[in-house]
């Protein structure tokens, strides 16, 4: 499933734009949304929910909505469906690979609805 979200905000905005109602995401799975024209990878977890870049740093596409999600040591994963690479979904460092990362977003659900603010790292 794809949910597209489209506003005529800037690429990286400060404020909390809504994507789906949170019945839509499926517990374990992975979902992409275009938020402020940046494909965004949310997931809905037991540990709750995050938002990260979709675009792989490895492999240059965007897949990581399609990961596998787990956990690896207690911490909340998804590992990249063409390489493998597992990404900590609470920070978006990468476990495998040293100094690699994807850019993560903030992410909250008010009245049932998610929302995500994007992120400007650095």
């Amino acid at each position: 499933m794809t949910i597209t979200m489209t506003t005529t905000a800037p690429a990286a905005t400060r404020t909390w734009t809504p994507v789906c109602p949170l019945d839509r995401l499926e517990p374990e799975r992975g979902v992409a949304a275009l938020v402020d024209g940046v494909q965004v990878a949310l997931f809905r977890t037991a540990d709750g929910l995050f938002a990260i870049d979709n675009l792989d740093p490895v492999a240059g596409a965007y897949v990581l909505s399609r990961g596998i999600v787990g956990s690896r040591g207690g911490v909340p994963t998804v590992a990249s469906p063409l390489h493998k690479q597992v990404y900590d979904l609470r920070t978006g460092v990468c476990l495998d690979l040293p100094g690699v990362a994807v850019p993560r977003h903030d992410v909250r659900c008010r009245d049932g609805l998610v929302e995500v603010r994007l992120r400007q790292e650095g």
